[in-house]
């Protein structure tokens, strides 16, 4: 009898400091829906994170445009 095997999820490893899903949708002026999305399907990594939005084009928001 053959078996049906589960593929098995290999968990990411985390690279550089975690992000705050806070901290990443403020950094880059992302709506929260947006910033949830990819921080679900991306994890936390600030490495990745940042890899991604250079690939997108998208730059930090200066701190100081945060404030406002």
């Amino acid at each position: 009898m053959t078996q049906i095997r589960e593929p098995e999820r290999r968990t990411r490893v985390l690279r550089g400091r975690p992000y705050s899903l806070d901290e990443f949708a403020s950094k880059y002026g992302l709506r929260s829906e947006q910033a949830e999305s990819l921080f679900t399907r991306f994890g936390p990594s600030s490495i990745e994170l940042d890899l991604l939005m250079a690939a997108k084009r998208r730059a930090p928001v200066p701190p100081d445009r945060i404030a406002e």
